[in-house]
């Protein structure tokens, strides 16, 4: 039976949102799925991975930032999208309630989404658990500015997915990094898979690379209820 859908309204201060609540029949687990900078999440990579996702019986709820929803280019400050994220988990947490659900509620995002996901959780956002795919370490070309003081506090179990050929993320600093976080942090790569997780020479429409790491997603959350 395919997971059932539903619209939501999410609300945080004077911003309001959109999500989509999908549920399998018994979910494992819930998993809140945020966009990266440049796309929201329609995007097929998203819905991919989300639908994938239901498949192997975890529910989802997916979100727009409040300056997606707005048709605005640039990302919302930290502050804003804290407070998105703590919204969107709380809501997750209130779907799964309402359906009796008691597994985990995890945070999971495509790069920008996923930086503010762990930046919410270092300022005491409860999550069971995140995914990130494609940690935004530092921008192209400028691995001297690092984006990871927050990520050593946090005890949370994490997983790095990491395209080799991920210009955000130069292979060896990710692996330093991932390292000195420590056990609770996995870093595991995909090869040749750029920042989308494109992989050279080998044409898949979005959705399919988004599908393709859902396995891995749900195998780690498995393996930490």
């Amino acid at each position: 039976m395919p997971a059932t859908e539903q619209q939501l309204t999410i609300t945080t201060g004077d911003a309001t949102f959109s999500a989509i609540y999908a549920r399998p029949a018994n979910p494992t687990a819930t998993v809140v799925v945020a966009h990266g900078a440049g796309a929201g999440m329609e995007h097929p990579f998203l819905r991919g991975f989300s639908d994938a996702l239901n498949s192997l019986g975890l529910a989802t709820l997916r979100f727009n930032f409040p300056y997606r929803e707005a048709g605005r280019k640039f990302p919302d400050r930290p502050p804003l999208a804290i407070a998105a994220w703590r919204a969107a988990m709380d809501t997750a947490r209130a779907r799964a309630g309402a359906h009796g659900d008691r597994g985990p509620v995890w945070a999971a995002g495509k790069s920008f989404g996923g930086r503010m996901a762990s930046m919410a959780v270092a300022e005491g956002m409860e999550t069971a658990g995140l995914v990130y795919l494609g940690y935004p370490l530092h921008a192209p070309g400028k691995p001297e500015k690092l984006r990871d003081e927050h990520l050593y506090g946090l005890a949370t179990p994490m997983l790095f997915l990491q395209g080799t050929r991920d210009t955000f993320a130069t292979p060896d600093i990710m692996a330093d990094v991932v390292s000195r976080i420590g056990p609770n942090a996995v870093l595991q790569w995909v090869e040749g898979g750029d920042h989308s997780f494109a992989v050279a020479g080998k044409k898949r429409p979005a959705d399919e690379v988004g599908e393709s790491l859902a396995a891995p997603v749900a195998e780690f959350i498995g393996s930490h209820s």
